[in-house]
């Protein structure tokens, strides 16, 4: 059941969701994405983003993890939408929920260089992503889909 809820053991300290917020770069159709180095999703290619930092908006937030992780400088446009990455054990127990925001942003300058927690940064063809494609992280392409209606 994929929206099941493992809810902790007796005793177990409950996880608490993570806000944070993750950059869409769209530029001259293509998207930028990073090769996650940490859990969850290590491996995998998604948006640069990270954990939303006290006091500091959602947009804020997804402009400076896009620098961090990728030297690219960008202003955030609008919020698309949210969504959530679960992160199991072995055993099924929920260990880590963070909420995601996913945030339009408008390029300015740079190239991306891999940095922070990122492998790898590149740019994308939007016509050469594929939901079945097993390196991506899970809703990469239907964000990536909306993302190009807006810009």
């Amino acid at each position: 059941m994929p929206n099941a809820v493992h809810l902790p053991a007796h005793g177990a300290p409950a996880v608490r969701p993570v806000p944070a917020a993750v950059a869409v770069v769209i530029r001259e159709g293509r998207v930028l994405l990073v090769r996650r180095a940490n859990p969850p999703n290590a491996g995998r290619w998604g948006f640069p983003g990270g954990k939303i930092e006290p006091g500091e908006t959602i947009e804020a937030a997804a402009v400076r993890e896009l620098a961090e992780e990728t030297s690219v400088r960008a202003d955030a446009d609008r919020v698309l939408t949210a969504f959530d990455v679960l992160h199991h054990d072995e055993g099924g127990r929920l260990v880590r929920h963070f909420v995601l925001v996913a945030v339009l942003c408008k390029w300015i300058a740079g190239e991306p260089v891999a940095a922070d927690d990122a492998l790898d940064a590149q740019w994308f063809r939007l016509e050469d992503l594929d939901d079945s494609d097993p390196r991506l992280n899970v809703d990469v392409v239907r964000i990536v889909r909306d993302a190009s209606r807006h810009t």
